[in-house]
């Protein structure tokens, strides 16, 4: 099934997690936005001319939405790691798995075009629950506007897995929506870096310099797939396999830091994974002649 590439996107982006705590002891995180970006874009146009797919777009305004909602949740993520526990700054983005499914099945029902859809959504809520189990996020009141802000992260990443949607129904290359995301990236990265500094090349340790082209590379990987997964996958199966990420991020926990994964951690990794296997299931049996435009 398409929505699988969701599982490879997310082992992608939990593998560039490693990647970016690596780099960011000696960049800034817009540093890293660029560098992401810029190695993205020579990756993707190698890989278009491979393919022989040109780069010009006959719907440039739906990539400049896709890119501004993108940014937009990259950098309302990134406020909320800063100023929100780790945990809770996750949890409350891959909210956006929630949101997707309340616009997908609102959307269908304010159309008139609801169809028998409750068992999923109710994995994909479960699957959350296992996300909030895994994570056990917290919440103070001061930090009342940072949980706001990283509330923000969770919807406009929803608006733009989305869009991505929408630019598959239209026909768009997913490799081209990945190179003008990654055009939007390095732009955005560039300007931040330009106004907060640039770090100094004489201080920047080996192993942090030896993961940007790596970050680059797998940020273009599980963008492609990601892209692939939305795309032409179920709209809802997809939302509730981009979980998986949790699950690839605590076996990295647990593989390099040797951080152990207590029993209620456990518990929430297995709600994760049984509820896209669920999800999975009820696909194939609730819409059995399905196509790719199905959500």
């Amino acid at each position: 099934m398409q929505a699988l590439w969701m599982v490879l996107a997310s082992f992608f982006f939990a593998t560039m997690a490693v990647g970016i705590k690596v780099a960011s002891t000696s960049f800034n995180l817009f540093e890293l936005v660029f560098y992401r970006g810029l190695v993205s874009i020579v990756f993707m146009v190698l890989a278009l001319r491979a393919r022989g797919i040109p780069l010009k777009t006959p719907v440039p305004w739906m990539h400049a939405w896709r890119t501004v909602v993108g940014v937009t949740a990259m950098a309302a993520w990134f406020y909320a790691i800063a100023h929100l526990p780790l945990a809770t700054a996750m949890t409350l983005n891959y909210m956006s798995g929630i949101w997707v499914a309340a616009f997908v099945v609102g959307g269908a029902v304010l159309y008139g075009k609801a169809t028998p859809q409750g068992p999923l959504l109710g994995a994909v809520l479960a699957g959350f629950v296992g996300v909030v189990i895994m994570l056990r996020p917290t919440l103070d009141q001061s930090q009342l506007f940072a949980g706001l802000v990283g509330l923000l992260s969770g919807l406009t990443a929803s608006l733009a897995y989305l869009q991505v949607t929408a630019l598959g129904k239209v026909g768009e290359p997913e490799g081209r929506t990945v190179f003008y995301f990654a055009v939007g990236t390095a732009l955005i990265g560039l300007a931040g870096a330009s106004w907060v500094g640039w770090s100094d090349w004489a201080n920047v340790r080996w192993q942090a310099a030896a993961w940007l082209v790596p970050l680059g590379v797998l940020a273009s990987l599980g963008q492609w797939s990601m892209t692939r997964a939305y795309s032409r996958g179920a709209t809802l199966l997809v939302a509730n396999l981009q979980y998986s990420g949790i699950v690839f991020a605590a076996f990295y926990s647990l593989w390099l830091l040797g951080d152990p994964i207590d029993p209620l951690e456990g518990l929430g990794m297995a709600i994760i994974i049984g509820s896209g296997f669920v999800a999975t299931a009820l696909r194939r049996r609730v819409l059995p002649g399905a196509s790719a435009e199905e959500h």
